[in-house]
């Protein structure tokens, strides 16, 4: 480790943190260059780039784990660059190489090594890549030229006092439109449930849960997050839909599901009208892994699931065994883990 760092890393929460080095690589003239670790937190850019004006940017969300050896390793960062490349076709920049994702989340893991957190202590070290499109532009057209950045900082464990069940309502709301941007990762859906996720907190829930925009009638995301429910014949269900961000979680969760505890897994339309077909319920994603759903709230009736205090054992079981490989405690599928040191 280069230096030591003044942190409390039990009071760490998820908010941002200035760390020593960032990565920062440009494309011009049909090509990225090398990229290069910078000090400076702040990106110059044209007041005409279409980052700013039409929304030409995405991003992504992965996390450095140091294990019980003090190794550090990334979990599945090729599926964020396959996902971040996803997201740059569907809003025209040019797409980042696998390779060089994956090279630019180790330069500024390596290079940040400090701020990775101890083991035992729940918390991780946030990678943020994301693309933008920069340059002088003013017609709603394609950016001339775009940035590739990857930045960290330590976040604690998203359970604090352990992790607990939390109540959703179902929101009126659109989190994406049919056949529109909902399965990239970009800035725009977010905005855009900002409002929402307000609403939901100011009436006592967690977070809203979106239903397909199309209908009105299943079951799309948790917030940000994705859903995932256990039947009562121990099946694990998710939504499929093409307005859903895929989440590198999810599809983790449905592999670990099937073949260490044996579940039958199917990804399928979940209808609100059939909660009823769950004993357990959750929302999956990088920052909490699963999030236990104690109850939603749909037309003024709470439909609680396992139990509003107390998390449901496969559930639990589900969590245990994911953030056990991410921590290098239980064994990971092949190819799930990248070794930074």
């Amino acid at each position: 480790m280069s230096k030591n760092v003044n942190i409390d890393w039990s009071k760490l929460g998820f908010s941002y943190m200035k760390t020593d080095l960032r990565y920062v690589s440009k494309w011009k003239d049909g090509q990225w260059d090398e990229g290069e670790l910078v000090e400076d937190n702040h990106l110059t850019i044209s007041e005409s780039s279409t980052a700013l004006h039409y929304g030409q940017q995405c991003f992504e969300g992965l996390k450095a784990y140091r294990t019980s050896e003090s190794a550090i390793q990334l979990f599945r960062p090729d599926e964020n660059a396959k996902r971040m490349q996803d997201s740059c076709r569907r809003v025209m920049m040019p797409e980042v190489s696998v390779e060089k994702f994956i090279d630019a989340c180790i330069q500024v893991v390596k290079a940040n090594e400090a701020y990775v957190p101890p083991y035992g202590t729940g918390a991780t070290l946030y990678l943020r890549p994301f693309v933008i499109g920069v340059g002088d532009n003013i017609g709603v057209k394609p950016a001339p030229e775009y940035i590739f950045c990857v930045f960290c900082l330590p976040v604690g464990p998203y359970f604090k006092g352990g992790m607990a069940p939390v109540n959703f309502t179902i929101s009126e709301y659109d989190r994406a439109a049919p056949y529109g941007t909902g399965a990239a990762k970009v800035g725009g859906n977010y905005a855009g449930s900002l409002y929402p996720h307000e609403l939901a907190v100011k009436k006592g829930f967690a977070d809203c849960i979106y239903l397909d925009p199309m209908t009105h009638t299943k079951i799309e995301e948790v917030g940000a997050a994705n859903f995932f429910g256990i039947t009562k014949d121990d099946k694990f269900i998710t939504p499929k839909s093409p307005s859903i961000l895929p989440s590198i979680t999810k599809y983790s969760l449905m592999y670990l599901a099937k073949e260490y505890l044996g579940m039958e897994v199917e990804e399928r339309d979940v209808l609100v009208n059939n909660l009823d077909e769950f004993k357990e319920a959750g929302a999956c994603g990088t920052a909490a892994v699963i999030t236990p759903i104690g109850g939603i709230e749909y037309k003024d009736n709470l439909h609680v699931f396992y139990s509003e205090a107390e998390v449901g054992p496969v559930t639990k079981k589900l969590y245990n065994t994911l953030y056990g490989i991410q921590f290098g405690d239980v064994e990971a599928p092949e190819g799930w883990i990248v070794k930074v040191k």
